[in-house]
């Protein structure tokens, strides 16, 4: 990705961008580092062998730009009613904010474009939008977050749609897709519970949705038939994707529970069971179609597809897989040790 210069230089501006959000003192540096993101990203997904990569650059920009005017809107008229004897109240410029950034991220019920963008990109491209495209919207969003109804509306619709929108889908992309509309669900609701418990949760999804990516792209998957091809024919394949796939659903003794378990204590704690529930219910949902990607290639062999089927599988890879994987399924036990030890 970062051998062609032009590409190279997009990265860094991308990276500049999202650094300057997060950093800045004024909501006019915010919304000034949101679109040197926006627009050095619009490169990187246009460039690819994928024809609907076209449309799906088209459909972030203006959704985004959406959300940018949405963005600079609200600011303009908190700071040019804030010296008015009239001043409304803050709860609507928060709200406003709150959405705009919502609309950013993907987050229910502001996902109408998220599942059809992904659908149009390479898995490089996916994985930047699933993580790097989000740090700066939940930064700001964390800054201004209190616990109300809309939140709490806009926590269960992203972890009910997240976990319905992907039973019905064939295409990969998409499927990674309401995955990530769930987990940012999850990471919205770790934003009440502590400042700090949203960023172990999305270090710990970005480590697992790249090693899934890493699976998918090293075997150009991209459909559920192309998977089971693939996981029929390469245990180890098999095997990484099932143990990969169980930590990202939150299973218990895999690493991407441990963030989840701490969020569930956390949120009892504080009276939140309803949502709770919810959540816990809705993530066996997810559990469900992550399991339907590996479930059949264990029960069934397409041996008559087989002699069709041409492995383009990069070996180099699979050191490096392994490595993950493992990562991934012994994360639990030493994360749990250490919390006991704290």
């Amino acid at each position: 990705m970062f051998l062609n210069p032009a590409k190279l230089l997009f990265s860094i501006i991308l990276i500049m961008g999202t650094i300057i959000s997060i950093t800045s003192t004024s909501w006019l540096g915010v919304w000034m580092g949101l679109e040197i993101n926006l627009l050095s990203f619009i490169p990187l997904m246009t460039n690819t062998k994928n024809i609907m990569s076209t449309e799906a650059s088209l459909k972030y920009f203006l959704v985004q730009a959406l959300a940018s005017a949405m963005l600079l809107f609200s600011i303009l008229l908190m700071f040019s009613l804030s010296t008015n004897p009239f001043y409304m109240e803050y709860n609507i410029f928060q709200t406003l904010i709150c959405s705009a950034l919502l609309l950013k991220m993907g987050a229910a019920p502001f996902h109408f474009w998220f599942p059809g963008t992904m659908e149009g990109l390479s898995w490089k491209n996916c994985f930047i939008l699933m993580t790097w495209q989000k740090i700066a919207p939940l930064m700001l969003l964390a800054y201004v977050i209190e616990m109300n109804i809309f939140i709490a509306i806009i926590i269960l619709a992203s972890v009910m749609i997240g976990s319905l929108g992907g039973l019905n889908q064939s295409s990969l992309r998409k499927l990674m897709a309401y995955s990530s509309i769930n987990h940012v669900g999850w990471m919205i609701s770790a934003m009440i519970v502590g400042e700090n418990m949203w960023e172990l949760y999305f270090i710990i999804y970005t480590f697992l949705s790249l090693s899934i990516v890493l699976l998918f792209n090293a075997h150009r998957v991209f459909h559920l038939n192309q998977n089971f091809l693939t996981m029929t024919n390469d245990s180890i394949t098999k095997s990484c994707m099932f143990l990969l796939l169980l930590s990202l659903g939150g299973l218990p003794p895999f690493l991407g529970f441990f963030p989840k378990w701490l969020i569930i204590e956390t949120l009892t704690g504080m009276n939140y069971q309803f949502i709770t529930v919810i959540m816990v219910v809705m993530t066996l949902v997810t559990l469900f179609y992550y399991l339907r990607l590996t479930f059949l290639a264990f029960l069934f062999s397409y041996t008559e597809l087989k002699v069709t089927y041409l492995n383009t599988f990069n070996s180099s890879f699979l050191p490096f897989i392994l490595m993950l994987t493992g990562i991934s399924t012994l994360g639990l036990p030493f994360t749990s040790i250490m919390y006991s030890m704290l």
